[in-house]
């Protein structure tokens, strides 16, 4: 699949040049990145945490060279909702020595078609590809490759025409973060275009991502994951999925939020942790869940989206955006008396009512491009600087 002007080396992939990724599973092909260690994937049998949690968002090859050639084989497994627009295939980041230099996609590979009006999925086999950056600067260089944020990839090889060795460790520090699809990168340009992604490279940290499209359920398997995970900053955005899943009621999330705090704090006692609550989202603010897929303006092919509850329910507990970050904000501020790393974040303070006029929510849930950037780099100038929560004090 290659081609033959260069003299190739094949470098295994490895967890010393992979990051971003907490488990590699060895199949038929190569490697799948996958976000969630494997004893807590056996403990949920969610088909859609299935497939977000080996999307690899924010997942990266990393390797120091002078290679003026990369390839990588590997083997998607692309998307394919019935009725909706065509998905673009996966980007590709290149950076060297940190900044963006290049893009690139792989086509063909595996495709699961989803009916939204069933919810079934079917799969169909495919070949992998490969992926060429060429005409690299002929000098020792930092590479990181980027993997597409939202589509399974699995690894099949890595070829460079010089050697290739890990990047020294630079000191940075590590942020952990879990969240929903908005962090995750739904709507994103790009994999170094998610708002994470930004705000890390803003910030100088090296991000671990476990935005988890609709799975941001204060789940305790990936409360124990983010326990047992080495991290030096930590932050929690928690809201929309509960919201829009529909998935308990009040008097359940408040001991569900003190029960996921307390893992991570069994493992992380003085880290700075961040509590996030949703970015505006006018359909969930007042008007409880489940929501729903809009299929007058699928048939018209859009994707869009419905809040189907009913707001009088929140008086028997049903939740909301509004009771949820009222709720969060008490538990917060209950907790930070004892714990003075712990902070908590309006998300509206990311994305509120002015921004919703300038930039709404296209599908009436996700965040376009624009506005991936516009939070990521609130995020950075909120929690990175000198009086905010991951404040740098030792540099």
């Amino acid at each position: 699949m290659h081609t033959t002007e260069h003299h190739w080396i094949t470098t295994p992939i490895t967890a010393d040049i992979l990051r971003g990724a907490l488990d590699l599973e060895r199949t038929a092909h190569g490697l799948l990145p996958h976000r969630l260690p494997a004893w807590a994937r056996a403990q949920c049998a969610d088909g859609q945490l299935a497939m977000v949690e080996a999307q690899p968002s924010g997942v990266r090859l990393a390797f120091r060279t002078r290679a003026t050639a990369v390839e990588l084989d590997t083997l998607p497994t692309k998307r394919v909702y019935a009725g909706a627009p065509p998905r673009p295939d996966g980007v590709y980041d290149l950076l060297i020595d940190g900044r963006l230099t290049a893009q690139s996609t792989v086509t063909g590979g595996n495709t699961l078609a989803i009916d939204l009006a069933t919810g079934t999925a079917e799969s169909h086999p495919g070949p992998a590809g490969t992926l060429r950056f060429a005409d690299l600067p002929d000098a020792v260089k930092d590479i990181e490759i980027w993997l597409p944020h939202n589509e399974t990839t699995e690894l099949v090889a890595l070829r460079t025409d010089a050697p290739v060795e890990p990047v020294p460790d630079r000191g940075r520090r590590v942020w952990l973060h879990h969240g929903s699809s908005i962090s995750h990168g739904s709507d994103a340009a790009s994999p170094t275009a998610i708002w994470p992604a930004l705000a890390a490279s803003l910030g100088g940290v090296e991000l671990i991502n476990l935005g988890l499209g609709g799975s941001a359920m204060l789940d305790p398997f990936t409360a124990r994951t983010m326990r047992d995970t080495p991290a030096d900053l930590i932050s929690v955005k928690i809201g929309i999925n509960l919201v829009n899943g529909d998935l308990m009621r009040l008097r359940a999330f408040g001991p569900a939020v003190h029960g996921f705090l307390d893992t991570i704090r069994e493992g992380h006692p003085t880290t700075p942790l961040l509590v996030v609550s949703s970015i505006l989202c006018p359909i969930h603010e007042d008007t409880p869940g489940p929501a729903a897929f809009d299929f007058q303006a699928l048939g018209a092919g859009k994707l869009r989206f419905l809040a189907t509850g009913d707001p009088a329910e929140r008086a028997a507990g049903k939740l909301t955006l509004s009771v949820i970050r009222d709720e969060l904000s008490r538990i917060v501020e209950q907790r930070a008396a004892d714990d003075p790393h712990l902070h908590y974040l309006d998300g509206r303070d990311l994305y509120g009512e002015a921004d919703a006029a300038e930039l709404p929510l296209p599908d009436e849930l996700h965040p376009d491009a624009a506005t991936h950037r516009r939070i990521g780099e609130r995020f950075a100038t909120l929690a990175f600087a000198a009086d905010g929560p991951f404040a740098d004090h030792g540099a």
